[in-house]
């Protein structure tokens, strides 16, 4: 009776990869045959008032940026004083049920919050805002990743470092994190990845210009809020424009999580 139970789960399990590989594919083909053909050089020399993708690409790769900048230190150090400084605390527990709770609140949400604290006040969208809130989306993925990576890494190796007489932070930084690098740059990289391709909260607090700027203090440029609203627009250019847009940022996407991967390996 196991076995015929276990084939039978066996068989679900195949069947759901094989669906969601399909849907996978299907997106990706369909991307590339609407997107390919609208990406030329005009749309990456020109900005979005004249048709173009540059002040787009630009603003969210500095939105992007900013928000690793600021979520990955923090998030990092607060991995790893739960997994090496906590010993199990209530606080540690806490946090960690806060990181959990975080990483499937809704992005919306975050944006609300953003814009309660960092927009309505100034009474304009600013890029900090934006900056801030996709800094607050990667974090709890950062601090969850990198405390469990940190759990991985035997004991043995942190007696072998005090033992031969370094300080508890050489250990930490020369030993432990060195042993985890390949799971926590797989964190990172899926951090990356959500934040990158996040709308919903740019919408609220970041907003879109048409307009190339890196002054952060005012309204800002981003790829994924314009993809939003080009998509929505009647005339078929600014369609095609959209699905350009989408077809960049999947295929950039794509190229780091190979890089970081390549990189990682031929560090090991």
């Amino acid at each position: 009776m196991r076995l015929v139970i276990n084939k039978i789960i066996l068989i679900l399990s195949t069947l759901a990869a094989v669906l969601g590989l399909v849907f996978l594919f299907w997106i990706l083909i369909t991307l590339t045959i609407k997107g390919i053909k609208s990406v030329d050089l005009y749309i990456f020399t020109h900005d979005l008032v004249d048709n173009g993708l540059r002040n787009l690409l630009i603003g969210q790769f500095i939105l992007a940026l900013i928000a690793v900048i600021i979520g990955v230190p923090i998030g990092m150090i607060a991995g790893i004083y739960l997994q090496e400084y906590s010993f199990g605390n209530k606080f540690a527990s806490f946090i960690r049920n806060l990181s959990d709770v975080m990483m499937s609140a809704p992005s919306i949400v975050i944006g609300t919050f953003v814009y309660a604290i960092l927009v309505n006040p100034i009474g304009h969208m600013n890029g900090w805002a934006g900056a801030i809130s996709l800094a607050i989306l990667m974090l709890p993925i950062v601090v969850r990743t990198t405390d469990d990576m940190l759990g991985l890494v035997p004991k043995e190796l942190r007696e072998a470092g005090v033992a031969i007489g370094a300080p508890k932070y050489r250990v930490i930084f020369d030993i432990i994190i060195k042993a985890a690098k390949v799971g926590i740059m797989t964190g990172l990289l899926l951090a990356f990845a959500r934040i990158i391709g996040e709308t919903a909260p740019l919408l609220f607090t970041s907003g879109n210009s048409q307009y190339f700027t890196v002054n952060l203090n005012e309204e800002f440029p981003s790829l994924t809020v314009a993809i939003y609203n080009l998509a929505t627009m009647p005339d078929k250019h600014l369609v095609d424009i959209a699905w350009a847009g989408a077809f960049i940022l999947t295929f950039f996407v794509l190229i780091i999580n190979l890089a970081g991967r390549y990189i990682v390996k031929d560090k090991k």
